[in-house]
């Protein structure tokens, strides 16, 4: 299939820098990528069942056009992968299968695919290489890039884990194809992520061809996933670990988010994308409430966020909670420090920072009033 002209981008690391590759139909070529990674003719691909009996057979055959076997290893689908549990069990069957520190696993699927495999390839042996080919929007434009791993904990999210940088990644737009609805609205809102911190152009580029992307247009799919990874790529290379402030741009909604996700108990209820979609939507309330953006702005944000079916209130994404539990919840946020913890808010569109003088009786008063207000409590 003929489509928009391949992209690449490098995630400028020094000797640990490497490329992202983004093309229509890499998947089928993906041996030619990978002959170098490959030992004894064979690499070892961790995915999950769903994504493997959708796209496990074009992998399997594009790895045997260079004579490379692909030995799958399958997890469930889901955030419940992402435990002691799974990655003990991936563990396991990794030394089962004699991976050496030399090796490179291959995590092919989503968000949670790429962090347990991530993970494991980081402490396997000390540590051995991987690859990611993720297969999910939001995987493509985020999770996938810049080397963070990890796995959930009963205390919150990610907050057991490495940075462990992949050798490469590569990211096929058609994947996109098989991904059911909801979940490519959810990765749309990591798209819209990258305008709001610091691109108002490319805001208003989503707003003009959001809808588009979301319906199947390959090149906007192509032009969005590139400007996202090439985002990603400019930060993670000035920050890698989050030392200077500039990566944890980035977690914009996420510390909304992250309360929502714990309180939903990181099920199926709200999706990863669906609630940073909401605490995008509340943060930019937040920043209104503070005088740091206009009220105009939260609304254009809210309002666009809407239209492309992803949650921007409480009430949509079910959530009931008393606004004590959910700031309960961000008390285990792996970003505290000193008993603080950073927000990211924004000045507008395009224009966000970290602020580390919120104080949580704050956010609490905030969480109490939009849970009031949708209620129709005065």
């Amino acid at each position: 299939m003929t489509g928009p002209e391949p992209v690449e981008v490098e995630v400028g690391l020094g000797a640990r820098s490497y490329f992202v590759r983004i093309e229509a139909g890499l998947l089928d070529r993906a041996g030619k990528r990978l002959e170098g990674f490959a030992r004894n003719g064979r690499l070892v691909i961790v995915s999950d069942e769903t994504v493997w009996a959708l796209q496990g057979e074009r992998l399997a055959a594009g790895l045997a056009a260079s004579s490379i076997e692909a030995v799958p290893i399958l997890v469930p689908p889901g955030e419940g992968s992402k435990s002691w549990a799974g990655l003990s069990a991936l563990v396991d069957r990794l030394l089962v299968l004699g991976v050496e520190r030399r090796d490179h696993l291959v995590a092919f699927g989503g968000g949670v695919v790429g962090d347990l495999a991530g993970f494991a390839a980081a402490i396997l042996k000390r540590g051995c290489h991987f690859v990611q080919i993720p297969t999910t929007l939001l995987a493509q434009v985020d999770s996938s890039v810049g080397g963070k791993t990890g796995i959930n904990v009963a205390a919150g999210k990610n907050l057991v884990g490495a940075f462990h940088q992949p050798a490469e990644v590569l990211l096929d737009p058609l994947c996109l194809d098989t991904l059911p609805p909801r979940q490519l609205r959810a990765g749309y809102a990591e798209v819209v992520k990258y305008g709001l911190i610091g691109d108002a152009g490319f805001f208003a580029w989503c707003e003009a061809h959001g809808e588009a992307l979301v319906a199947g247009d390959l090149a906007a799919r192509q032009r969005a996933i590139a400007i996202s990874v090439a985002a990603k790529a400019a930060i993670v290379g000035e920050d890698e670990r989050e030392t200077s402030g500039r990566r944890a741009l980035l977690n914009l909604g996420h510390t909304f988010g992250h309360a929502l996700e714990a309180e939903t108990g990181f099920s199926d209820a709200l999706l990863h994308g669906e609630a940073v979609a909401l605490g995008m939507a509340l943060a930019f309330r937040f920043s209104a409430e503070r005088g740091l953006c206009s009220d105009g702005d939260a609304a254009r944000v809210a309002a666009h966020l809407a239209s492309a079916g992803l949650p921007t209130r409480l009430a949509d994404a079910g959530i009931e909670a008393e606004a004590g539990r959910l700031v309960a919840h961000m008390a285990h946020d792996k970003k505290a420090s000193g008993g603080r913890l950073p927000f990211i808010l924004a000045r507008g569109i395009g224009e966000a920072f970290v602020d580390s003088s919120v104080e949580m009786d704050e956010v609490e008063r905030f969480l109490a009033a939009e849970a009031a207000q949708q209620a129709g409590r005065p």
